[in-house]
């Protein structure tokens, strides 16, 4: 799989590694609301954005993927994801 990294562009995916899904919390709550939200969710399967951190210069990505197919359809820094 090949992931692109908004600085550095397309590389493999063994450049990166997965530090889970981008979430953002209902209403803006990181209390216990949030830790539900993040623990107690559903899984489905299908599309995804989840953060990766690209080791070679730093840089963390917000990753819109598939989980099924491993079809990776872009990527942003993690800065810029809403």
């Amino acid at each position: 799989m090949r992931l692109s990294c908004p600085h550095c562009g397309e590389r493999d995916r063994r450049e990166f590694t997965y530090k889970g899904a981008c979430l953002t919390p209902p209403g803006g709550d990181w209390g216990a609301a949030w830790d539900a939200y993040l623990h107690l969710r559903e899984n489905p399967a299908g599309e995804t954005r989840d953060l990766w951190y690209h080791e070679p210069c730093g840089t963390w990505a917000a990753v819109t993927r598939d989980t099924v197919s491993h079809a990776v359809a872009g990527s942003v820094a993690a800065r810029d994801a809403r």
